[in-house]
C-alpha cells in the first residue's frame, strides 16, 4: 500500500482552500494560512487526518463490514466509482436518494425490483409483452441502474461512509449521523468538520487532490478485504462448535464436552384425566342446591 506523502499531497494540490469570505469558522484549526484571497489548507494535519481515517475504515472492514463511497460531483464521480470498484465497496455517484440509509427496506424493495428486470431481460422473459409494455420496462430498468447499480449488492447497511464534499451531501451525511454510522470526508475550508467523524481537510473540487485520497482510502479496504481470510481461518481455529441434537461442545483440540440436551415439556395422560375428572365432579354448594329444586 503506497501511503502518500507530504509532496505528493502539495503536487496534487489538495492544500488548496476556498476563497476566504466563503468559509467555516471551525476549520479554523485546519487552516495554515491565507494566500491572495485563499485558504491554505495544512498538509501535516491532512496526513494525520488520513491515517486516522485509514483506521476507522480498516477496522470496519474487518469486522465484515462494507463501506460506502459517495459523490455526485460530474467531475469526479467517475474516479471514486473506478477506486469503489477496485476495493469492492459500494459506491453512490448519482443524486442520493432520500433515505436510502434511513429508509432501506424502501430501496431493498426498488433493489429486488431492478434484479428482476434484470434477470426478465437476460432470460426473455419480456417477449411476450407488447412493444410498449417491454419499452416500458426497459424505461424503468434503466431509470434504477442508474440510481442503484452501485449499492445493488448493498443487503445491509454500510459500516462507514466515504463521502467527497461533505456539504454538497449534506443529506447523506445526516442520515449517517442519525443513524450512528461513522463518515469520513474530504472537507473544504467551507464545510463544517463537527459533522465529521473523521474529517480529511483538502480540495475536493480538484480531480487529483480527491483521486490521491481517495485511492488512498481504496487501498485500506482492499488490504483488510485481503486480510479477513486469513482472520477467520484463525478464528476458525479457536472456536467451539455446539450440536442442538446431540448437546456436545467440540473443541479445536478435538475433545468432547458433554452438555445435557435440552428437554421437551409433553403433556401427561394422567394430569390432563385428573383435571377433567375435577371440573366435571359438582361441588357441596351445587350439589344442594339441585336437592332444594
Amino acid at each position: 500500500m503506497a501511503q502518500p506523502e507530504l509532496q505528493d499531497l502539495l503536487e496534487a494540490g489538495v492544500h488548496f482552500g476556498h476563497q476566504t469570505r466563503r468559509w467555516n469558522p471551525k476549520m479554523r484549526r485546519f487552516i495554515f494560512a491565507e494566500r491572495s484571497g485563499i485558504y491554505i489548507i495544512d498538509l501535516q494535519k491532512t496526513l494525520r487526518q488520513i491515517l486516522e481515517a485509514q483506521d476507522l475504515v480498516r477496522s470496519v472492514v474487518l469486522k465484515g463490514e462494507g463501506v460506502l463511497f459517495v459523490c455526485t460531483k460530474k467531475q469526479l464521480k467517475l474516479i471514486l466509482q473506478a477506486e469503489a470498484q477496485r476495493s469492492g465497496a459500494y459506491y453512490v455517484t448519482e443524486r442520493w436518494l432520500g433515505g436510502t440509509l434511513t429508509n432501506f427496506q424502501t430501496i431493498k424493495k426498488q433493489i429486488k425490483r431492478l434484479k428482476e428486470l434484470e434477470q426478465g431481460t437476460a432470460e426473455g422473459e419480456f417477449e411476450n409483452y407488447t412493444k410498449k409494455e417491454q419499452l416500458l420496462f426497459d424505461r424503468e430498468r434503466v431509470k434504477l441502474e442508474k440510481y442503484l447499480s452501485g449499492i445493488k449488492n448493498m443487503g445491509r447497511l454500510p459500516g462507514a461512509l466515504f463521502v467527497v464534499d461533505s456539504k454538497k451531501e449534506r443529506i447523506a451525511v445526516a442520515e449517517a449521523n442519525k443513524l450512528g454510522i461513522p463518515v469520513v470526508a474530504i472537507v473544504d475550508t467551507n464545510a463544517d468538520p463537527d459533522l465529521i467523524t473523521v474529517p480529511i481537510p483538502g480540495n475536493d473540487d480538484a480531480i487529483r487532490a480527491v483521486s490521491l485520497i481517495a485511492a488512498a482510502i481504496s487501498d485500506v479496504i482492499g488490504e483488510a478485504r485481503r486480510q479477513m481470510p486469513l482472520r477467520e481461518a484463525a478464528e476458525e481455529g479457536e472456536g467451539v462448535t455446539y450440536s442442538t441434537e446431540t448437546g456436545v461442545e467440540v473443541e479445536a483440540g478435538g475433545d468432547k464436552k458433554k452438555k445435557p440436551a435440552r428437554r421437551k415439556r409433553r403433556p401427561k395422560p394422567e394430569a390432563i384425566a385428573a383435571r377433567l375428572k375435577t371440573e366435571e365432579t359438582p361441588t357441596p354448594a351445587e350439589s344442594s342446591s339441585g336437592g332444594e329444586g
